[in-house]
């Protein structure tokens, strides 16, 4: 478990996170700020958009997010620059990732956060202060 005071999480640890994955659990409640970058809600919602039960799933992110410990990320001039910069470094190194997740890096980035992720992409940026869990 890592005691982050900032978090950021990624869409994979909100869907822990709602399954009950102890450690997610455990973390996000010894956070003092909890973000969830506004391209985590875009496939968030899109998932909820090709399931059975979108209405309560957006019941519960809309709870969730009324939280006053849990703020959203939008995209700023300077996330621009940190998805440039590590959208090129990527390129570079010939171990590109999925374009959604680079704009997640981006937003960590950007409000020096620590990432909590379920998805091994994100190992492959160099200085991304994150924690991967495992199912």
């Amino acid at each position: 478990m890592t005691s982050a005071a900032k978090i950021v999480l990624d869409t994979s640890a909100y869907s822990h996170l709602r399954a009950g994955h102890a450690q997610v659990l455990e973390c996000v409640a010894a956070a003092r700020v909890v973000i969830v970058p506004v391209t985590v809600l875009g496939e968030l919602d899109a998932g909820f958009e090709l399931g059975r039960r979108a209405l309560e799933n957006r019941r519960i992110l809309a709870e969730f997010l009324d939280e006053p410990f849990v703020n959203v990320l939008d995209v700023t001039a300077t996330t621009v620059r940190h998805y440039a910069r590590i959208f090129a470094a990527l390129r570079r190194a010939g171990t590109p990732i999925p374009i959604n997740d680079v704009w997640i890096a981006a937003a960590t980035v950007e409000c020096n956060g620590h990432l909590l992720t379920f998805d091994r992409d994100y190992s492959r940026i160099p200085d991304l202060d994150h924690t991967l869990y495992t199912p």
